[in-house]
This record gives C-alpha cells, sequence and structure tokens, in this order.
C-alpha cells in the first residue's frame, strides 16, 4: 500500500435496514486526512472540512452501492480511496426455529 493512500472502512458486519452504519475516511498509517468527501455511486454525499466520519442512518436499501471517499493529505495533496461495496439487506429477518 503507498503512503499516500486513503482507506474507506465500512464495518464487516452484516448491515440490515433501519441500523445505523459509519464510514472512515482514513490515510494509511493513520496520516492526517483534510477535507474529506463521501462519494456513493459518484455522486458528492458532502464535504466535511474537519470530519473523517459518515454516519448512514437509518439504513435503506437504495444505500446498498459503491462508496468511495477523497481527501487532502498534507497541504495540497488530494487523493482518492478504493471504491467499497456496501450492501443493505432487507428487514431484520426473524428468527426460525
Amino acid at each position: 500500500c503507498p503512503p499516500d493512500r486513503l482507506v474507506l472502512q465500512v464495518p464487516a458486519r452484516a448491515l440490515l435496514e433501519g441500523d445505523t452504519v459509519t464510514l472512515r475516511c482514513r490515510g494509511w498509517r493513520d496520516n492526517k486526512v483534510t477535507e474529506v468527501s463521501f462519494y456513493h455511486e459518484g455522486q458528492e454525499l458532502g464535504r466535511l472540512p474537519d470530519g473523517t466520519e459518515l454516519s448512514l442512518s437509518p439504513l435503506e436499501l437504495h444505500h446498498s452501492g459503491r462508496y468511495r471517499c477523497k481527501g487532502r493529505l498534507g497541504w495540497w495533496e488530494w487523493k482518492e480511496s478504493a471504491p467499497v461495496t456496501v450492501t443493505v439487506q432487507g428487514e431484520h429477518p426473524t428468527a426460525t426455529t
């Protein structure tokens, strides 16, 4: 992994409708990232001047898709993370006996 890389972190657990999920945009080896933008299927979801987390709540099926983040490392260098696929599953399954 090159040291100037951004990583978009998404929880590995199954994501269900109604849950809350937090996406984190991090610099490799915790390099400081500023001015983070989050994208879903190419659409900008918002730019955070000093935050690196985006919460999706409550999750809905249309939140599924490819996400990535873009941020500034150091003073001027903009980097982009690799895309991460988020899959939201339907209603909490009922327990079967």
